[in-house]
């Protein structure tokens, strides 16, 4: 189990998250959503260990804080919202990377047969491995963002969190990583914690949504509960509802 209990962030001294507290159950999944600047990324680097934070996060029973950041690898997988790499590896030494916590030495240590397989099988996964020798510097963004996923899923981790996941992917692959990562999660006994754009596609991931504004907690509910409560509409400003009804009619 993952527990935040008052959890806050400042940045620059500009408070970016306020008393954040909810748990998430081995193999939950829950999608983020609120407005641009509402704190959902932080959110995720904070659970992550990449921000200092006041307040406790419980990994299992155990503070964050006092665990390695190898140990926090083993545990927690971040795939962030990224559009390059700084260095332009093959594929399969992209994907690769994603072991370095399971090496004896890191990203010195071998690289073992169990390493390679769970590689290949991550790029089978996510429909790279024909591209496994190819330069990602050469690839497209939703290229890209396919090869990212699958060096997060190499990882292993029991916790995958993911930054806006779509992003760089047209709809068809939208689609489909939303049902690839709900069946894989429930194979695996992965929590996965997601930040969402598209407020369909976070309804169609997760049991239940988190909704934040302002570095806060607004809401913490399942899809019917945000939909009757009309809590969209307060925190976007606009008739959420209406308009989802109006396109939705376009169809019919």
């Amino acid at each position: 189990m993952l527990v935040l209990d008052k959890v806050s962030v400042s940045i620059n001294n500009k408070s970016i998250l306020q008393d954040i507290s909810f748990s998430v159950v081995e193999g939950e999944h829950l999608s983020i959503i609120g407005p641009n600047g509402s704190g959902k990324t932080t959110l995720l680097k904070t659970i992550a260990n990449i921000l200092p934070f006041d307040g406790k996060i419980l990994l299992e029973g155990t503070n964050i804080v006092t665990m390695s950041r190898k140990n926090i690898a083993k545990k927690i997988a971040l795939l962030r919202q990224l559009t390059h790499m700084y260095f332009n590896y093959t594929v399969f030494d992209a994907v690769m990377m994603g072991r370095f916590a399971h090496r004896e030495g890191g990203f010195f240590g071998g690289i073992s047969k169990k390493d390679k397989d769970i590689a290949e099988e991550m790029l089978l996964a996510v429909e790279m491995y024909d591209y496994k020798d190819r330069e990602v510097n050469t690839l497209s963004g939703g290229q890209l963002q396919r090869v990212f996923l699958a060096t997060t899923l190499a990882q292993k981790p029991e916790i995958i969190l993911l930054d806006e996941p779509t992003n760089h992917l047209d709809l068809k692959f939208q689609i489909e990583l939303v049902e690839f990562l709900k069946k894989w999660a429930i194979k695996e006994e992965i929590t996965i914690i997601g930040v969402m754009h598209d407020i369909n596609l976070a309804i169609e991931l997760s049991h239940n949504i988190l909704v934040m504004e302002h570095g806060k907690i607004k809401a913490l509910c399942n899809e019917r509960e945000l939909i009757d409560k009309k809590i969209l509409n307060q925190v976007y400003d606009i008739d959420v509802t209406e308009f989802m009804k109006k396109n939705f009619l376009r169809w019919v």
